[in-house]
């Protein structure tokens, strides 16, 4: 992706996950902007969309942030969204090990009070140590938790697995989480 498209990226991002108003657009209650809608307000913003570039950023985006319906008339952000959106994610049994990538300044407030939603929906883990790594990167100094969904999933808590991969819960409490 060309770093024009990474800027536009990020401007999407905002758009479909926390601010529809910046361009004055709505989002449905799945999350769903359509797709002629969002080109048509980005290009008034100022910026160029077309929909080869809008095609080229979702394929190219390495954290598969955003879908298209099957005929790419609406497109919307698969998870992270601050403003709540019904967003279908299957109820599923998480792996026995998942990890969290945070900021070594968060650690204190983790350990006293869990891994909360903050401003999302909710919180979000990763499979690998790599993907966690860079996602605490983007926070500051890069700390990587080890969450043990095995005991949460026997103490009833629920997982969720969005469409690009990114495992999802509403808390994690402190009792759960490891510093590696």
């Amino acid at each position: 992706m060309s770093n024009k498209n990474d800027k536009l990226s990020v401007f999407i991002s905002l758009i479909l996950r926390h601010k529809p108003d910046v361009i004055d657009i709505k989002l449905d209650k799945y999350g769903y902007a359509n797709v002629d809608e969002l080109i048509d307000k980005v290009n008034k913003s100022g910026r160029y969309l077309s929909l080869d570039i809008l095609k080229e950023i979702v394929k190219t985006d390495k954290k598969g942030r955003y879908s298209f319906n099957n005929n790419f008339s609406k497109i919307r952000a698969n998870q992270g969204h601050s403003i709540y959106v019904e967003v279908d994610m299957k109820e599923l049994e998480a792996p026995p090990v998942l990890f969290h990538g945070t900021a070594t300044k968060n650690l204190s407030s983790i350990l006293s009070d869990g891994i909360k939603k903050m401003n999302r929906l909710y919180v979000h883990l990763s499979s690998d140590t790599e993907t966690a790594l860079n996602v605490g990167k983007r926070h500051g100094e890069p700390l990587i938790l080890k969450i043990n969904t095995y005991k949460m999933n026997q103490d009833g808590y629920k997982f969720y697995l969005s469409e690009n991969g990114v495992w999802l819960t509403d808390f994690v409490p402190n009792s759960y989480i490891e510093r590696i």
